[in-house]
């Protein structure tokens, strides 16, 4: 049996593995494969390291820090399993916010649905699971975010999604 998770040290760690693996194993994205008790064991194991390190986070320095997380393991596969059926679309993980770029247009009101925000400066939509207070008065870009918190990013398509190096 293949441990998925055994690698991560942080919340960031488990949903970039994550996101990942359920691409890479969810049944709709693999036709004429068979992964569904492998899929339903690495969901087994996925809500294990999220609820061991849900409140273990890491900054784009590698440091780590304790911040308490109000998001539920199932909240997040949930968001990740729908959003891997939206095609033309690029998911981005920075810290604890989703960020959803690329085909977004004809998506709108899905994301909308999911509780997606659309942030005009950015040109992009974000999830985050906890309420926003915007700290000061200065307005990080993508780019100030992604250098704080890391990123990883990924395609998705109908087929199957790409992975995107940041």
């Amino acid at each position: 049996m293949t441990n998925y998770f055994r690698e991560c040290r942080t919340i960031e760690d488990v949903k970039q593995v994550y996101k990942k693996l359920a691409r890479d194993l969810h049944p709709d994205c693999n036709p004429g494969r068979d992964t569904t008790a492998e899929f339903q064991e690495m969901g087994r194991q996925y809500e294990e390291a999220y609820n061991r390190l849900r409140n273990t986070h890491r900054n784009a320095e590698g440091e780590t820090y304790e911040k308490e997380t109000q998001q539920t393991a199932t909240e997040y596969a949930d968001l990740i399993n729908q959003l891997l059926h939206i095609p033309g679309l690029i998911i981005e993980l920075c810290g604890s916010w989703l960020w959803v770029t690329g085909k977004t247009y004809e998506a709108r009101e899905q994301l909308k649905a999911l509780g997606f925000r659309f942030s005009r400066k950015k040109q992009a939509w974000y999830f985050h699971s906890e309420p926003y207070h915007k700290h000061g008065k200065s307005e990080k870009s993508m780019q100030d975010i992604r250098d704080m918190y890391g990123s990883e990013k990924y395609a998705t398509r109908t087929d199957e999604p790409e992975r995107i190096t940041a």
